[in-house]
């Protein structure tokens, strides 16, 4: 692990010593996170800085500096933060699919919550104890599965590129925006001029007009990488 994540790391992951004399702190690094989030939720990652959070807490950025090193161990802070532990498994633990159905709903929950999150968790980085929880609960969902490890590791990868999809889209659209209709009104006039060259999605789409709800393409995706799932498992278990 290079030296460059080491702060993130120290930051997220700990000890943190409390100072044995001087002054008692003012602030933690739960409130630094919350302040941060605050201006992230309602005006994007872009506009947050070490400044904006300074200000926000009623610190200088220099008293902020001596928390957090930089805006990367910030962003950091917050998306572990925002994120939060996988929340409490009900009593009963159901099977696979249902697991990781419920799994994949929390997740879109949050990043619907916090779409900032989109952009801040791209790339190779540094994942707090939060955010791995909601690994370690996916991967644990295929105890059992006869899926070797990769498998596992890439279903939950798949999962997780489906909910960042959908909130992607969702997100250009903006809050009142319906991808699926707004890119079925788009099509259509392109179909309405030249439908001759392109039949079978003529058809589909008159047929989406009729059926497709704002959320189907959540749904219908989710519902065939489990489907697809499935059959994987069933094939390890013969």
């Amino acid at each position: 692990m290079g030296d460059e994540h080491a702060e993130a790391v120290r930051l997220l992951w700990g000890p943190h010593p409390k100072p044995a004399r001087g002054p008692r702190p003012t602030l933690d690094l739960d409130r630094i996170a919350r302040a941060a989030i605050k201006i992230a939720d309602s005006e994007g990652l872009a506009e947050v800085s070490m400044q904006r959070v300074a200000a926000q807490l009623g610190v200088t950025k220099m008293a902020l500096y001596r928390y957090v090193p930089g805006k990367a161990e910030l962003v950091a802070l917050m998306v572990d933060a925002a994120i939060g532990p996988y929340p409490q498994v009900r009593a009963g633990r159901s099977g696979w699919r249902e697991q990781l159905e419920e799994w994949a709903r929390e997740l879109i929950h949050v990043f619907r919550q916090h779409p900032w999150a989109l952009d801040a968790t791209v790339g190779p980085r540094i994942m707090g104890p939060a955010e791995l929880s909601w690994l370690e609960r996916a991967v644990s969902a295929l105890d059992g599965t006869k899926l070797s490890g990769a498998e596992r590791m890439d279903a939950a990868v798949l999962l997780v590129g489906h909910v960042r999809g959908i909130t992607q889209q969702a997100r250009a659209t903006g809050p009142a925006g319906n991808p699926e209709a707004q890119l079925g009104a788009i099509l259509g006039d392109l179909m309405q001029a030249h439908g001759e060259r392109f039949p079978a999605l003529t058809a589909a789409l008159t047929s989406a007009a009729q059926s497709h709800g704002q959320d189907q393409a959540w749904e219908f995706g989710l519902q065939r990488i489990l489907d697809g799932l499935a059959v994987l498992i069933d094939e390890r278990a013969r």
